[in-house]
């Protein structure tokens, strides 16, 4: 008799297998706690200077200092706004594109070709011409990070309009739907679980933009504070706005994973 793998015995070594929320919490904690404890080994070894790497507890210590001294909260809200609006209004424009473009041949062979290129145009590319254009105010800030996400989200909501089983369209419209209820009832619904997955992982990119836009000219959001910190070097306060950015970012992540397990029960699956 063939003994089982050693991978049999340890769950998630299958393909494909799923693990249940102890599993995923526990393996999320143990990366977790290896990485502060090995970023805290690191910082008081004496191999990095403490000044340029302080250790999670100074980190820590200097959130507090800013939330608790120095009004950081309002640079938080701030930054949140302008997220908030910027990504709101790239899903406003790229869910109907994307929807025409992925059901229909006509609109994506007239805009794809023009929303394609800029895909390979870094978004910072842009900040001369938005400083020069829309000066140094709330806009620029917007509309660079409008720009960061917008035609990558036209782009994958094409993909996952174009991925609806055509069956479905043709089944509708042999009951007697028209185009308009086709497109509306059967493909648009059909697509919602994954415009969500595509919604909810290009917010990611979202924030990844939020420092540059901030860094120019910016008085008041966390890339603002992030840039008087590194007048004064203080890397303490500059790594509290790094971790802020992430765990806003695991928050809106959950809150959209959510949105998903809530109201799409017929498209979970164990990987989600």
């Amino acid at each position: 008799m063939t003994p089982p793998s050693r991978h049999r015995l340890i769950p998630g070594w299958r393909f494909f297998e799923p693990i249940g929320w102890k599993g995923k919490l526990g393996l999320g904690l143990l990366a977790w706690g290896s990485f502060l404890l090995g970023w805290h080994l690191l910082s008081v070894s004496g191999w990095a200077n403490p000044r340029l790497l302080p250790s999670p507890l100074e980190v820590l210590r200097a959130m507090a200092e800013l939330f608790g001294e120095r009004g950081f909260g309002a640079d938080v809200l701030v930054s949140l706004r302008r997220i908030l609006l910027s990504f709101g209004a790239a899903v406003v424009v790229a869910l109907p594109l994307g929807l025409l473009m992925g059901a229909f041949a006509f609109p994506e062979n007239l805009l794809n070709p023009l929303i394609s290129p800029f895909r390979y145009l870094p978004a910072p590319s842009f900040v001369p011409l938005l400083l020069m254009w829309l000066g140094t105010g709330e806009m620029q800030k917007l509309a660079l990070l409008f720009l960061g996400v917008i035609w990558f989200l036209v782009t994958l909501l094409m993909d996952n309009t174009r991925a609806v089983s055509r069956d479905l369209v043709e089944s509708a419209q042999t009951l007697g739907a028209n185009r308009r209820q086709a497109l509306l009832k059967v493909v648009f619904r059909s697509a919602l679980p994954t415009y969500v997955d595509t919604i909810r992982q290009m917010l990611a990119v979202s924030w990844t933009y939020l420092v540059i836009a901030e860094i120019v000219a910016a008085t008041d959001g966390i890339g603002a504070m992030m840039m008087r910190a590194k007048r004064l070097v203080r890397v303490d306060e500059i790594m509290a706005g790094i971790l802020v950015i992430g765990v806003l970012g695991l928050v809106s992540d959950a809150i959209l994973r959510g949105v998903r397990w809530g109201c799409f029960p017929y498209a979970r699956d164990g990987r989600k």
